[in-house]
């Protein structure tokens, strides 16, 4: 193949707003430091689970980092359940096991509590995701009564699972301000913050 007359096309120049996004995200890559991704394979009928890494040591310290986790029975336990994710029968989907854990790792658990939360969110996002793909191929109104019901569980679920981790995240703190309009003689309006304490506050 004579390329010698191919045109040569030459890349257009980035914005700076472009460059800055560019160099946001190979910041991020460079904070974060994430593991390896997950490897499936099956053979006799076990599923094996590697991590395309040249150090394996090494990559099982970045995944204990991912995970939050110091504990190789926790490790192990929740790599089977990502795996299991990507396995259905005799086939494997790679691909579902390494963005479950991309999930995990984009939510930076703090310990293996917010770990096993994420590794939830990130499932229930997927049988969200494969509810909504169902919709679209329903062909009888009870079909698509079925699945719009359990679509709308799974995305309440979802919701309820981020409440949960920002609960958790805080203690389960909230603060509640109350604005208080105080109209004095002559039509002047005085506002101010009330905090409400709960019962018992100033004494009463």
């Amino acid at each position: 193949m004579n390329t010698k007359n191919k045109k040569q096309t030459a890349p257009l120049p980035l914005t700076r707003a472009q460059q800055d996004r560019i160099k946001a995200v190979a910041e991020k890559q460079a904070a974060r430091a994430a593991g390896p991704p997950m490897t499936l394979r099956l053979k006799d009928d076990v599923l094996q689970i590697t991590f395309t890494h040249a150090d394996p040591d090494l990559a099982n310290i970045l995944m204990m980092a991912d995970l939050a986790t110091c504990d190789p029975s926790f490790m192990a336990g929740v790599q089977g359940q990502v795996a299991a994710i990507g396995s259905h029968g005799r086939k494997v989907d790679e691909g579902a096991s390494n963005f479950l854990l991309s999930v995990v790792r984009g939510v930076q658990p703090r310990d293996e509590l917010e770990t096993m939360l994420a590794v939830q969110m990130g499932a229930i996002h997927q049988a969200t995701m494969m509810m909504a793909r169902r919709m679209n191929l329903v062909e009888t109104i009870r079909q698509q009564d079925a699945a719009e019901r359990a679509l709308n569980k799974l995305a309440r679920t979802y919701v309820t699972q981020m409440e949960a981790l920002k609960r958790y995240r805080t203690g389960g703190q909230q603060k509640v301000t109350v604005e208080h309009v105080t109209v004095n003689k002559g039509g002047q309006a005085i506002v101010g913050a009330v905090a409400h304490g709960g019962r018992g506050s100033n004494g009463k």
